[in-house]
C-alpha cells in the first residue's frame, strides 16, 4: 500500500482485501490521532486505511499549532525589538509584510506536510484516500459514495471554531482563528470575542503586529488567580484593552465597522471582528446516528475510556472525541483507540489515556503554561493543599534579560509533599512543563525537586527555587 496525497480521487487507491473485510482498520481523517491510529496498526502489522475529506495533516499542521505559532513567533520578534529594554543595543522594527509572513507561514505547512505527514504514511505503508466518509450502518462506511468493509473504524476527524451563542453574528462578516491566519494586510483595529488561549493568541499576534486590539471576555478563564492577574498588567502593557465580560451581541455600524455589545452594556467597534469562544465537530455528513455512535449537543463523540463509541465496533480519537484539544493527547487517544480497536492491547486489556501530568501551553509572550492540577482542581479532589508562588523577580534568568514580568506556582499536597501542578507565566515557560510533568508522573515530592539539580541562569531553575519555597520563605543566594 502507498500513501496519496491526491485530493480528487480516490481510483489509484488499491486496499489489501482481508477475507469478508476490505482493511483491518479505517480511520477518518489524517491529522494528529489519525496518523497515530494507522503508524499503531501498521506496527502490529494489519491493514490500515486513512480517509480525509480535505486537506492532509489535520487541524495542527494546516490551521492550528503550526501557523499560530510561527506568526507569533514572526509578531513576537518585532515586538521585542520596540520593548527592547538593552539601551546599548539599539533595536527597531518597520511598518508589517502580513502577505510576506503568511506566504512564509503557508512555505513552512506545505513542508510540514509532505515531511509529517505524506512521507511518514508513505513510509508506513498505509494510503490516505481522498473522500467524503459515511456510514449506511454500523457495519459499512463509503467513501464518495463506494463501499469500504473494515473491521473497525477510527473517528479522527478533528473540530473547528465555533461562534455559536452571539447573537447577529451569523449576519456580519467574521474571522475566526482559521481565517485569520489568511489575511494578507493587516486591520487597523480588532474585536477579539473570547478571552481563552485561543483568543489571548491571536489578541496578542495582531497587536505585536501593530493592530489596536480589544477582548471581550474573561481574560485566561483557566489560569491560577496569581496567573492570571500577570497576563492581564501583560496585555495592558501591550496597549490591548480587555473587557472582562461576556459579549452579547454584533452588528455592523453605519460606516462599515463591527460593533460587539457585552453584557455590561459596553461596547466596542473595530475594523474587523475575530470569534474565539470555542469549538464544535462537524459530524453530520458521516451519518453517526445510523451507525449506532453517540454525539452530544456540539457534534461530539461519546467515547468511554477506552476511546469506544456506542458501537462496539466504532472508536473514537482526538478533538472529535471532546478530549484536551492538544496534538499530543490527539496522537496518545488515536494510539490508544486502534490498539483497542484491533485487541491489540497486552493479555486482553483495554488501553487508556493517562492524563496524569497533562501540560499545556498559551504561546503568548511571556508565556502561561501549566501541568497537572490546579488549586481548585486539587481541592475538589480531597487532597489538602498547600502552594508557594515564586515571582519572577527571584529568578537570575528573568533579572539578565531585564524582563521580570511572571510567576511560577507549585501545588503540592500538604501531606505528603508530593507535587500536585505547577502553573506559570515565564519567557519560555512552557519549557518548564516537561520537567513538571515528569515530577508530577513519577510521584516527586517539593523536597525531591527543591534538592535536584538544576542549570544555573536557566528559566527552568525556577521549578527548583519555587519548591524551595515549602521551607521557608527567607531569601537565598543565587545558587542556594
Amino acid at each position: 500500500m502507498t500513501a496519496s496525497t491526491d485530493d480528487s480521487s480516490t481510483d489509484a487507491i488499491l486496499i489489501e482485501s482481508s477475507g469478508e473485510y476490505d482493511v483491518d482498520l479505517a480511520v477518518i481523517g489524517s491529522g494528529g490521532a489519525a496518523m497515530a491510529a494507522g503508524i499503531t496498526a501498521r506496527k502490529a502489522g494489519r491493514s490500515v486505511v486513512l480517509i480525509e475529506r480535505g486537506t492532509l495533516g489535520g487541524t495542527c499542521v494546516n490551521v492550528g499549532c503550526v501557523p499560530s505559532k510561527t506568526l507569533l513567533a514572526a509578531a513576537g520578534h518585532r515586538h521585542a525589538a520596540l520593548t527592547n529594554p538593552f539601551a546599548g543595543a539599539p533595536t527597531s522594527a518597520s511598518r508589517v509584510d502580513l502577505g510576506a509572513l503568511v506566504a512564509q507561514k503557508d512555505e513552512l505547512i506545505h513542508r510540514l506536510r509532505e515531511h509529517k505527514y505524506a512521507e511518514v504514511a508513505e513510509a508506513w505503508d498505509f494510503p490516505v484516500m481522498a473522500g467524503e466518509a459515511r456510514f449506511t450502518d454500523g457495519e459499512v462506511l463509503t467513501v464518495d459514495g463506494k463501499p469500504l468493509r473494515a473491521r473497525a473504524y477510527v473517528i479522527a476527524s478533528g473540530s473547528q471554531p465555533s461562534v455559536a451563542g452571539i447573537s447577529g453574528v451569523e449576519d456580519v462578516e467574521y474571522l475566526t482563528s482559521t481565517t485569520a491566519m489568511d489575511l494578507d494586510a493587516l486591520p487597523e483595529s480588532l474585536v477579539v470575542v473570547g478571552g481563552g488561549y485561543v483568543g489571548m493568541e491571536q489578541a496578542q499576534l495582531f497587536a505585536h503586529l501593530g493592530a489596536k486590539v480589544t477582548i471581550v471576555g474573561r481574560l485566561a478563564p483557566k489560569a491560577e488567580d496569581e496567573l492570571r492577574d500577570v497576563m492581564a498588567e501583560v496585555f495592558s502593557e501591550d496597549g490591548i484593552t480587555v473587557i472582562e465580560h461576556r459579549a452579547l451581541s454584533v452588528r455592523t455600524t453605519d460606516d462599515g465597522q463591527v460593533m460587539v455589545t457585552a453584557a455590561d452594556g459596553s461596547e466596542v467597534t473595530a475594523q474587523r471582528l475575530l470569534v474565539a469562544t470555542g469549538r464544535r465537530s462537524e459530524t453530520d455528513a458521516m451519518n453517526l446516528a445510523g451507525a449506532g455512535v453517540e454525539t452530544d449537543e456540539r457534534g461530539f463523540i461519546r467515547i468511554d475510556a477506552h476511546q469506544r463509541t456506542s458501537n462496539p465496533r466504532v472508536f473514537a480519537a482526538g478533538d472529535v472525541a471532546g478530549t484536551p484539544q492538544f496534538v499530543y493527547v490527539a496522537a496518545a487517544s488515536g494510539r490508544v483507540a486502534a490498539s483497542n480497536a484491533l485487541d491489540e492491547t497486552p493479555d486482553g486489556a483495554q488501553g487508556s489515556v493517562d492524563y496524569t501530568g497533562m501540560p499545556a501551553v498559551t504561546f503568548t509572550r511571556p508565556q502561561l503554561a501549566s501541568a497537572g492540577l490546579t488549586e481548585h482542581q486539587a481541592i475538589e479532589q480531597g487532597y489538602s493543599c498547600a502552594c508557594r508562588t515564586l515571582s519572577l523577580e527571584d529568578v537570575p534568568r528573568a533579572l539578565v534579560n531585564r524582563d521580570t514580568r511572571g510567576a511560577i506556582k507549585v501545588i503540592a499536597d500538604a501531606l505528603t509533599g508530593r507535587v500536585l501542578g505547577v502553573h506559570a507565566v515565564a519567557d519560555g515557560a512552557g519549557e518548564i512543563m516537561l520537567a513538571a510533568t515528569y515530577a508530577i508522573k513519577s510521584g516527586m515530592t517539593v523536597d525531591d525537586l527543591a534538592d535536584t539539580w538544576a542549570p544555573y541562569l536557566t528559566t527552568s531553575e525556577s521549578l527548583r527555587l519555587a519548591a524551595g519555597l515549602f521551607r521557608g520563605d527567607m531569601p537565598t543566594s543565587c545558587c542556594a
